[in-house]
């Protein structure tokens, strides 16, 4: 992690919790937050956002989308808009999740507009990336990871224009939920890969201050390790994040090797 990008921790709920649940998550992340130097944020499920909001509220603490549609409103039965997440206090949202790609068909040219979406209504976007087993088994993974990351930024590159912040995330996706974590190496190389990357598209100044997180079954127990790596500036955690303890375990990591 370079000292001159703040870490970024943030927990992805998914579809998991209930109201109850959630406002006592708030209580014990706060109480146990202290004076964090990493950036935490919390990604709840949609129903769960207005109690979110109202047990951060005057806290540190961010919270965001799991997701949002391209357009800003219109007839989209289940989806949530832009504005929808800004007006609900939200100043992040994901785009591209693994999940969303794998579950509904979402294609990069899909993630590009919802990114755009994000930027357009005032959301710093975390752009997740990564690759299957069978892709890394193929030698895919480095242009794959290319190939969704210019996919997804081609609307900020095309403006000309120096980019507002966004992030990525690197989530491998054999490592999601299955226990099995990439190595601080497999990792540092998918990393300098995507800061690379970065770079030829929207120049070394850009790459130097973009985040990019890492995610796949991220434990207090090998948080250490990956976050001391050069090029890996915080987490994006699952299941782990479900619980307010190991999640303040895995920020203090992030905290140690900040110092």
């Amino acid at each position: 992690m370079s000292p001159s990008r703040t870490p970024l921790v943030a927990a992805n709920w998914k579809m998991n919790l209930l109201r109850e649940d959630a406002e006592g998550y708030c209580e014990a992340l706060r109480a146990g937050l202290g004076e964090a130097e990493s950036e935490v944020l919390i990604f709840p499920s949609f129903p769960l956002l207005p109690a979110v909001a109202a047990g951060l509220l005057g806290s540190p603490v961010g919270w965001g989308g799991q997701d949002l549609h391209p357009d800003d409103a219109g007839a989209h039965t289940g989806d949530v808009s832009g504005p929808q997440l800004a007006d609900a206090g939200c100043t992040w949202a994901l785009a591209g999740h693994s999940e969303r790609r794998h579950d509904h068909g979402e294609g990069d040219g899909l993630v590009a507009r919802k990114v755009e979406a994000a930027l357009r209504n005032g959301l710093t976007p975390l752009v997740c990336v990564g690759e299957t087993k069978a892709e890394r088994d193929a030698g895919e993974t480095l242009e794959l990871l290319r190939n969704q990351l210019e996919m997804a930024l081609a609307p900020i590159a095309a403006t000309g224009r120096p980019p507002r912040p966004f992030a990525v995330a690197y989530e491998p996706v054999w490592a999601i939920g299955t226990g099995d974590t990439a190595t601080p190496e497999i990792a540092q190389e998918a990393h300098r890969h995507l800061r690379g990357v970065l770079a030829e598209g929207l120049g070394d100044d850009v790459a130097r201050a973009t985040r990019i997180l890492y995610g796949g079954s991220v434990k207090p127990h090998n948080a250490a390790e990956l976050i001391a790596q050069g090029d890996l500036d915080g987490f994006l955690v699952g299941g782990a994040s479900l619980d307010a303890e190991e999640f303040l375990a895995i920020i203090r990591c992030c905290d140690a090797n900040g110092r």
